[in-house]
């Protein structure tokens, strides 16, 4: 693998990086503001659509966690 493409790769992580961790700060943020939710609207539907946001910001943090895993190892096996 060429510099070129070495720095790209570097430049993919560092971004998605970024974007975990903005995904993160939105998820505990949602997690804080349902936590924060009296009991009666947890379970009801503004809880149940808080909850559902938290699951998918987190599959979203976790497929990033995959992605970048991914890319490092790329990075590593060209070097």
């Amino acid at each position: 693998m060429n510099d070129d493409r070495r720095k790209a790769i570097r430049l993919a992580i560092s971004e998605m990086e970024q974007a975990k961790e903005r995904l993160e700060t939105a998820k505990n943020e949602e997690q804080e503001a349902y936590d924060n939710l009296p009991e009666a609207f947890q379970q009801g539907g503004k809880g149940e659509k808080a909850q559902e946001a938290i699951d998918a910001l987190q599959e979203a943090v976790e497929s990033l966690e995959t992605a970048i895993e991914a890319a490092q190892t790329a990075l590593g096996e060209c070097q």
